[in-house]
């Protein structure tokens, strides 16, 4: 997790240290520039109740990560779920139905083959591409009124990294520090799919 308060990077580490962190530094009532929380690995927002103790606020903590499992089994569904195996619905073309009816193993195995390779076919265009989508998912709610971001958003996904750079130098410290750790993770993919 990482935290910044505006432009300044507060809090980075395991989700119950920034909330601790972040507890210790925002008293209430207190006039303070808007915290927002990341998860370090998607850039997706994260929400945190800092309201009571440090203890009532880990205890929240521990209730939301237990509150996703279910002790109730699951209803038994069509498919092999002791093999991993999970029915859903596909739809797709008559001429596709005809095409996979003919394969040999019929219709799933056809199906299961054909995502196999394609994982292993686009493995590191899709390592590039997630790395793009974390690093714009973050310069969007940080950067995105600052100057230049339209031009870093378009280097970014062009793959120019002296652009990118250029770009973003002028940003403030803690932001162009975060968001070039973030773009590395793509630059570096893509230099690795040259190889």
């Amino acid at each position: 997790m990482v935290a910044f308060a505006g432009t300044r990077r507060i809090a980075a580490g395991h989700l119950s240290e920034v909330a601790l962190r972040l507890k210790t530094l925002i008293k209430e009532g207190e006039d303070q520039p808007t915290v927002l929380i990341f998860d370090a690995d998607s850039s997706e927002p994260v929400e945190l109740d800092l309201r009571g103790t440090a203890e009532d606020v880990l205890q929240r903590l521990g209730k939301a990560g237990t509150a996703k499992r279910n002790d109730t089994p699951a209803p038994r569904t069509p498919g092999r779920p002791r093999l991993g195996v999970v029915a859903r619905e596909v739809t797709l073309l008559p001429r596709h139905w005809e095409w996979l009816r003919a394969q040999p193993g019929g219709a799933s195995v056809a199906l299961r083959k054909l995502v196999e390779h394609a994982g292993r076919a686009n493995r590191d265009r899709d390592r590039v591409c997630r790395a793009q989508e974390v690093c714009y998912r973050f310069m969007s709610a940080m950067a995105g009124d600052l100057p230049g971001f339209e031009e870093a958003a378009r280097a970014l996904f062009a793959l120019d990294e002296e652009r990118f750079a250029a770009q973003i130098a002028s940003w403030p410290t803690d932001i162009r520090y975060h968001v070039g750790g973030l773009a590395a993770k793509a630059f570096s993919a893509a230099g690795a799919d040259d190889l």
